[in-house]
């Protein structure tokens, strides 16, 4: 009896374990090409176009607009008129201080008389020093007098000059704010009456770069932009001026970098946005791999490396400079890094490249993975700069046309042949496979 008893349980025992099948782990990988190409790192920001030299045209005068002689897109000249005030007040007010100017002279030169008289009677002591003090003096005030109102008189003939309007330099008329028969009032400050453009052949981008960019930004460096516009052509430019006055925008600081555009078919206009790309630095025809590549480790590696002492041993480039000032101290007992102050995720989890430093100009080294053997190996790597795609490789046993491990795509449990009732399909996608 006992013995049919412990037969059963055997056979039922074999049966489940035929049932179950032996469990394994397939890893099924990501794959890359290494290829030879250019690296260039760039910096992206958004400015406006604007003309080289544009000057407000205003008047110092109130008035009312009698004439306009310019309107919007007229080519003037320097000098050319380009509105004319009503002038019938300002007449006025030159008639009258040229009155006041004749009545002065008239006062001086009674004045004069009175001194010439009161000067021989007091040489002949016919009268007192004090009247002759007394004549001198309306002849000094009489003086300064007639020279108060001759500048008065000035002022108003050169306030009646002001009604008539000149451009001050030769462009392009791109703006006008006003139009006959409106007044205008220069109590406070000048009206723009119009806005000229100098030279719109020769045009600029103020574009607004952040500050933990515009250390990277350098005279004399290319520029390459686009505008809605003319969404697929590209226009060149060079940086002319990094302007160290600071804008704050809600706690966001940027720096305005002036961008010099030649504008020879006029197709850009002032005021267009532009989506502006500064290079950097850059590499040509060179080995490069994808920047996930270096940043990828396999599963049996982290096992090992937390067998091993922890995830001090994970990071493939803990033995590279990420950065300025940056080395294998930059990894914490969590297996995360920090660059320039960014927290970043550890190898082989998702990471955003754009949220990755702009600029990677030292020379580091890392590590990157291919398959050999059904089996991830590392491959030690010196790199060069990278940006948010590629990295340069300078030194390391690949070539253009290997295949490296980007990334894992999942874990399956794939049952032995055994089981006799039939193979299971386990997870959803494929089992392996290159991407």
């Amino acid at each position: 009896m006992w013995l049919l008893i412990a037969g059963g349980v055997v056979v039922i025992g074999a049966i489940a374990f035929l049932a179950l099948g032996t469990s394994t782990e397939k890893v099924v990988y990501r794959f890359d090409k290494v290829d030879r190409g250019d690296v260039e790192i760039t910096i992206t920001a958004t400015g406006t176009l604007s003309a080289d030299t544009t000057v407000q045209v205003g008047s110092q005068v109130s008035g009312t607009i009698a004439k306009l002689y310019a309107d919007f897109n007229t080519v003037v000249k320097r000098g050319q008129l380009l509105a004319q005030l009503d002038p019938t007040s300002l007449q006025a007010t030159v008639n009258d201080q040229k009155a006041q100017q004749d009545r002065a002279q008239a006062t001086l030169n009674d004045a004069e008389r009175t001194l010439k008289r009161e000067k021989d009677l007091f040489a002949k002591n016919l009268v007192a020093q004090s009247d002759y003090d007394a004549a001198l003096t309306a002849d000094e005030q009489a003086r300064a007098s007639l020279e108060s109102a001759k500048a008065q008189y000035n002022r108003a003939v050169i306030n009646l000059q002001y009604a008539t309007i000149a451009s001050p330099i030769s462009g392009v008329v791109i703006s006008r704010n006003v139009d006959v028969g409106q007044t205008v009032a220069a109590s406070l400050q000048a009206p723009t009456l119009f806005t000229i453009a100098n030279d719109l052949k020769k045009m600029q981008v103020q574009a607004a770069i952040d500050e933990a960019d515009i250390g990277n930004v350098r005279q004399g460096q290319d520029v390459t932009f686009h505008v809605d516009a003319f969404p697929d052509e590209d226009f060149h430019g060079t940086v002319s001026q990094v302007r160290l006055e600071p804008t704050i925008t809600q706690n966001v600081v940027n720096y305005t970098v002036i961008i010099d555009v030649a504008n020879p078919d006029l197709k850009l206009m002032p005021g267009m946005t532009a989506t502006v790309t500064i290079m950097v630095q850059s590499r040509h025809d060179v080995v490069r791999v994808p920047i996930l590549a270096t940043r990828f480790v396999p599963q049996t590696s982290e096992k090992e490396s937390m067998q091993n002492g922890g995830p001090k041993s994970m990071a493939p480039d803990s033995s590279a400079q990420q950065g300025p000032g940056a080395g294998a101290k930059g990894a914490n007992h969590q297996g995360n890094w920090k660059r320039n102050g960014q927290q970043q995720a550890a190898p082989g989890t998702s990471v955003n490249p754009i949220a990755q430093p702009p600029v990677q100009v030292h020379a580091s080294r890392g590590r990157i993975w291919v398959l050999r053997n059904g089996k991830p190996v590392a491959v030690p790597i010196t790199k060069g700069i990278q940006n948010a795609r590629y990295v340069e490789v300078m030194q390391g046993d690949i070539k253009p046309g290997d295949e490296v491990i980007v990334g894992a795509l999942e874990t399956q449990s794939s049952q032995s042949a055994q089981n006799p009732f039939g193979p299971q399909r386990m997870g959803g996608g494929p089992r392996g496979g290159r991407f």
